[in-house]
């Protein structure tokens, strides 16, 4: 194939991903959560009528939102900004294993055999971590932090009134952050895997290297409480150690790999 027949290939499989994104974010916007009761009563159906993302936002508001805590606009614009911003990030999240589909069908026919095996491994730890660390975000990270930052309210002599964009916004914010953050041992396993660093590269700079982290730790979640803190660089330090561990059997098997092409291969002499 040319360069422009690839191009358009590539072109026609990301329409599928963006028509995907385009119907699923429809779907949130419009779609009745509450499907059985609008059809049961048709006359009622602005009554009993509630798009999916609602539902969604509510879960959220219900499990994350501290008591005696209320939401406001702020701004006449504030709501129906989040609520079309919250049907595309969701919509995003649902369409995104068709994007991963279609890059890989992209890209399928350049790959050897060996590295087709190497992808599905890799992509599967980065997914489980992925969720792994969303999970936890939400359910450890996000209400530890939303808490710690609720004394400043009555240190200031503030109301506990809060724009509604600000808490989804950060709850969307340190679920994902975290989330990502969890992946990296994937990525620290491909790299030694691949000869780019040694695990000992870390393991004599362990003290850095937890350094490193706390210093994460504080970024994504500025102002939360100690025990946030401290139970996100835990769980970092055992997904780091975890990693280590992974690494160096990669890392012994490609030293094995190595020695045995070396012994195996003739001795080729210069015919200068």
């Amino acid at each position: 194939m040319t360069f422009w027949e690839h191009t358009e290939e590539l072109l026609r499989r990301l329409k599928v991903a963006f028509y995907t994104l385009v119907v699923s974010t429809a779907i949130m916007l419009v779609f009745p959560a509450n499907l059985l009761s609008v059809f049961s009563n048709p006359s009622e159906f602005f009554e009993y009528y509630e798009p999916l993302v609602t539902v969604v936002l509510r879960i959220v508001r219900e499990q994350a939102l501290p008591e005696g805590v209320k939401l406001i606009g702020v701004e006449l614009t504030s709501p129906i900004e989040l609520y079309f911003l919250a049907s595309f990030v969701i919509g995003l999240a649902i369409s995104a294993p068709v994007f991963a589909y279609e890059i890989f069908r992209f890209i399928d026919p350049a790959l050897y055999p060996h590295e087709r095996r190497e992808i599905f491994p890799f992509m599967s730890a980065f997914l489980a971590l992925l969720i792994a660390g969303m999970i936890f975000g939400y359910m450890i990270v996000v209400p530890f932090g939303i808490s710690a930052l609720l004394p400043f309210f009555s240190i200031t002599g503030a109301e506990l009134f809060i724009s509604v964009t600000d808490f989804y916004y950060l709850v969307f914010f340190l679920t994902l952050v975290t989330g990502l953050v969890f992946t990296f041992p994937v990525f620290l396993v491909v790299l030694v895997k691949y000869g780019i660093v040694s695990t000992s590269t870390f393991t004599k700079r362990r003290k850095y290297v937890y350094l490193g982290l706390m210093i994460i730790v504080f970024a994504i979640t500025p102002g939360s409480s100690p025990s946030a803190n401290f139970t996100l660089f835990v769980a970092m330090i055992i997904l780091f150690e975890a990693g280590i561990s992974f690494a160096k059997r990669y890392e012994k098997e490609g030293k094995n790999r190595r020695a045995n092409l070396i012994t195996s291969q003739d001795e080729v002499k210069c015919k200068f």
